[in-house]
């Protein structure tokens, strides 16, 4: 029995008995949606995952705590239980069947007591939510609370979604054992930070505090100077000139990195071949080759194709970023080749020396992009175009779940701070075709980066700008087949990508 409810939500009964198997909540914006059981194993859309949660109450005196589903992720997001729940009608038959298809052991499911003893930290503020500062360095007092078996083990801050440094100070005793001050930076604008600690169980809810910039304004960036050729500035101007200049500019504008692969010869005789992603990748390298002296005082590239792209190189290139990207640059990580979901590590990259039956060795998990961009200080944006196939691994391991909704929510989290772009949402294909010369993706992404995505004539890109124009753009190319995806965490703000001029 299916029964629409009061509360805007679908819900699943046995017949039999009249127990609740499933229930579904979709959002009136029309791109969120979860799915969960009784017990709280779920499925989510990108974004999706803080509308579902554990209310825990905490006696009569004190407030409840709410811990969204995307704090315990690594315990419910299991959106193979909700693949077999109505074909059992039996959370725990499901449960079963998910565990073997991933071949691991069984798993308990966790009753509802049981919840308060795999919880993060929570994070309270001792001040307002809302601080005016005339001077970058911003100081809050914090309090956090964690079970006592799970201690807090660390703090982030996040300033406009880039992580901070910051200085925690040491707890008081007695009934301020668990509190902190908390110091750290701000630009000389408004911003939003986020608080966070962690303990073994994983990373808590933010503490959000809005600052109000007082202090004397930044200077306005001077124009863009012209760009000659590398050749005509030295001799107009002189080495030395030069690099007064570039020292000078440092301050306006930031540096980009960028570390572009793309995979489409495998080596391997059971993965399928793709035409043009190792062109994608080239196009996209040479799009933001262009910005240098526009938006970005330099841009720096590490191009990884075919036979150059392999697991070796994509890790060196990840280590790469992790030295070079500071707190005043922009990271950016572009790939596209075949992705699956594996049973041992997860959503999985396969670069061109990828075997399938030695993944662990030759496959790049997406666990190592999430670590590398989650630490990256300056801003981070992740383009990925990896669900070409849904025959990836040869006969054997066909029915393997090609679901990319888990990789987005992760990194998007507020702890990690990534601008995600993906090619596509859920388990559809992304669409490649010699008639467009690249992925359906990487053409409306290299268009609208050039200027397809100046909808209003500012003379720049934002992520926002670029999303509305990939949405748009991929869904005419493949006559709706591909829907892509762009995520941004709470916290960060629209920024600009390119420039035109």
């Amino acid at each position: 029995l299916v029964a629409a409810l009061g509360d805007g939500t679908l819900r699943w009964y046995r017949l039999a008995d009249g127990k609740e198997v499933l229930a579904l909540y979709a959002h009136t914006d029309r791109k969120r949606w979860v799915l969960w059981t009784p017990t709280g194993y779920y499925d989510a859309s990108p974004g999706a995952e803080e509308l579902i949660g554990w209310h825990l109450n905490r006696g009569q005196t004190a407030a409840a705590d709410f811990f969204p589903a995307s704090r315990l992720r690594a315990t419910f997001y299991r959106p193979d239980v909700i693949d077999h729940v109505l074909d059992t009608l039996d959370e725990t038959q499901a449960l079963a069947m998910a565990d073997t298809a991933r071949n691991r052991p069984p798993t308990a499911a966790v009753a509802a007591p049981l919840v308060a003893q795999i919880l993060p930290p929570v994070v309270e503020l001792l001040a307002a939510a809302d601080v005016a500062t005339t001077t970058p360095n911003v100081k809050l007092r914090v309090r956090s609370r964690s079970a006592a078996d799970a201690p807090v083990t660390g703090w982030r801050v996040r300033v406009n979604g880039q992580a901070a440094p910051a200085t925690v100070g040491a707890g008081g005793s007695g009934p301020a054992a668990d509190e902190r001050e908390l110091s750290f930076s701000v630009p000389a604008q408004d911003s939003v930070v986020q608080l966070f600690a962690e303990n073994r169980h994983g990373t808590s809810s933010p503490a959000t505090v809005k600052v109000t910039w007082k202090g004397a304004p930044p200077p306005p960036p001077p124009p863009a100077p012209p760009r000659p050729s590398a050749a005509a500035s030295a001799s107009a101007a002189g080495p030395a000139a030069t690099a007064a200049a570039q020292a000078g500019d440092f301050q306006i504008r930031p540096k980009l990195y960028v570390l572009a692969i793309g995979v489409g010869a495998y080596q391997h005789a059971d993965i399928p071949q793709l035409a043009l992603s190792a062109k994608d990748a080239t196009d996209f390298a040479n799009t933001m080759r262009r910005q240098q002296g526009r938006l970005y005082r330099e841009v720096e590239v590490r191009l990884l194709t075919d036979a150059t792209a392999t697991a070796d190189a994509v890790v060196n290139g990840l280590e790469w970023m992790q030295k070079q990207v500071t707190q005043h640059d922009v990271g950016m990580i572009f790939i596209a080749g075949h992705g699956l979901n594996d049973a041992t590590q997860g959503y999985t990259f396969l670069p061109v020396d990828a075997d399938p039956e030695r993944l662990r060795r030759t496959g790049v998990a997406m666990e190592e992009f999430r670590k590398t961009l989650a630490n990256l200080p300056g801003k981070v944006v992740f383009f990925f175009d990896t669900c070409h196939s849904g025959n990836v691994l040869g006969p054997a391991r066909r029915s393997a779940r090609n679901d990319v909704l888990g990789v987005i929510n992760e990194l998007t989290s507020a702890e990690n701070g990534v601008v995600v772009f993906s090619s596509s949402t859920g388990r559809q294909y992304s669409l490649e075709s010699a008639d467009w010369g690249n992925g359906a993706f990487t053409k409306a992404l290299v268009e609208g980066l050039d200027g397809a995505a100046d909808y209003q004539k500012t003379g720049r890109i934002t992520h926002k700008m670029l999303d509305l124009y990939i949405s748009e753009r991929v869904k005419a190319l493949t006559k709706g087949q591909q829907s892509p995806v762009t995520q941004a965490p709470g916290g960060v703000p629209d920024f600009p990508l390119a420039l035109l001029q």
